[in-house]
């Protein structure tokens, strides 16, 4: 029973196993036997879970309970339909729908959010799916970033930077990396608008 609240969840969620029990200070071994069902989570352990997805341990040990999160004030940020140069994110009227984001989350920065389209960042990011964005101008190598190339939408991509320039790289290897050098970021330009903090898969 509870394994199979703990698999919902975990799929509801879009987490993976490590996503949990590293939150939480658990083995891999340890958890992986509470979702399988080989062991069950003592009261303690039980209530770190049940905090941790945001429902009651009535939840977990129940069947009669159904899935019902706790109530907890969030923050709605805008889901945007593309972001075009010259015009400030905060200006934006291409609103198509909206996100909630934890207080806590929100006390971090200033945060949009953004429909993926085209298949550039397939697997991971698919057509339709909405990602979470903190506002910053700068991000490292590895990150996955908002960009603004010139005049065209902004588009997503994983960052590289080089001593000569930085690449833009894409997740489906069947599209081009685009690299541009240090004097096309100036004359361009290339814009980062923010990094890419969470991702919301729509089924």
């Amino acid at each position: 029973m509870i394994s199979e609240k703990i698999s919902y969840l975990l799929k509801k969620n879009n987490l993976a196993q490590k996503d949990v029990y590293t939150a939480l200070n658990l083995s891999s071994q340890r958890f992986s036997g509470y979702v399988l069902g080989k062991r069950e989570p003592d009261a303690e352990t039980l209530k770190k879970i049940a905090d941790y997805f945001k429902v009651s341990v009535d939840y977990l040990i129940d069947n009669n309970f159904e899935y019902k999160p706790k109530n907890k004030k969030g923050i709605k940020i805008p889901v945007l339909g593309k972001v075009q140069a010259g015009v400030p994110v905060e200006a934006i009227e291409d609103i198509i729908d909206y996100e909630e984001i934890t207080e806590e989350m929100a006390r971090q920065g200033d945060f949009f959010a953004l429909q993926v389209r085209g298949e550039s960042m397939e697997p991971k990011f698919s057509e339709g799916d909405v990602v979470i964005v903190l506002k910053q101008t700068t991000v490292e190598t590895g990150d996955i970033a908002i960009v603004l190339v010139n005049s065209n939408d902004a588009t997503i991509k994983k960052i590289k930077r080089t001593e000569s320039g930085i690449a833009l790289i894409p997740l489906n290897p069947t599209f081009d990396v685009m690299f541009y050098t240090n004097e096309e970021i100036e004359t361009l330009p290339i814009t980062i608008l923010g990094k890419v903090v969470e991702l919301r898969a729509k089924f």
